[in-house]
């Protein structure tokens, strides 16, 4: 069993809005088009492309870091650390005097990022382990 607090800061926000946005066929087809802008305004001499790239290429990126501090200023659930209990079961997260358990066969998927270890309990929501909570755990 293994219990921690973890307080979700804009940073762990971003790097997960990051992950889930850029392994979405939304997010991979963006940066192709926006690297295909790069390359052909490069090599045609075409500015307009170029710059076109690159603002597909870096709007994506700026929304998600703009979109990750507002959420952790509004939402008053990152007001907060969240405690979580780890164990054979499952996943318990509480906060306050409000809990909740999911066991892991429920789970969606889990994926590691070099920041967080991020699990998908249904294919659009998570819950975020960032890396420097977790320490030797």
């Amino acid at each position: 069993m293994l219990e921690l607090d973890v307080k979700i800061e804009a940073k762990d926000l971003y790097d997960y809005m990051m992950a889930h946005t850029y392994a979405s066929p939304a997010g991979i087809l963006g940066s192709c088009f926006g690297g295909i802008g790069v390359v052909f305004g490069a090599m045609t001499g075409k500015w307009i492309f170029l710059i076109l790239g690159i603002v597909i290429l870096l709007y994506l990126p700026w929304t998600l870091f703009l979109k990750s501090r507002q959420q952790v200023l509004k939402n008053p659930a990152f007001s907060s650390p969240l405690h979580y209990v780890l164990n054979e079961e499952g996943i318990t997260v509480s906060q306050g005097e409000v809990s909740q358990s999911q066991a892991w066969a429920d789970m969606y998927k889990a994926t590691s990022t070099t920041k967080s270890i991020i699990v998908y309990t249904s294919p659009v929501n998570a819950t975020i382990f960032p890396k420097r909570v977790l320490g030797e755990n």
